[in-house]
């Protein structure tokens, strides 16, 4: 997979993230994706500072992420 490849896949896993975040007053976006092995996105409004974030990111958007993109070994929240 092209890194350009592995861009797409990371998007379309938060594409299917993103409308649950939405829900929720939130939102997130991709930051960076370096040595295609980790992938660094920021939430967004609600979702930052929100107590549950860092679960909801480890379970839920690495989760996903790894779904689309098995190679991905660690999602990281910018602040």
């Amino acid at each position: 997979m092209t890194s350009e490849e592995l861009r797409i896949n990371v998007e379309k896993a938060l594409d299917e993230i993103r409308p649950f975040l939405e829900s929720d007053g939130g939102n997130i976006s991709l930051v960076a994706i370096e040595d295609d092995k980790t992938v660094k996105v920021q939430l967004e409004g609600a979702c930052v500072g929100c107590s549950v974030n860092q679960m909801t990111l480890k379970s839920g958007v690495e989760m996903t992420i790894k779904k689309y993109a098995p190679q991905i070994e660690e999602v990281l929240n910018i602040e």
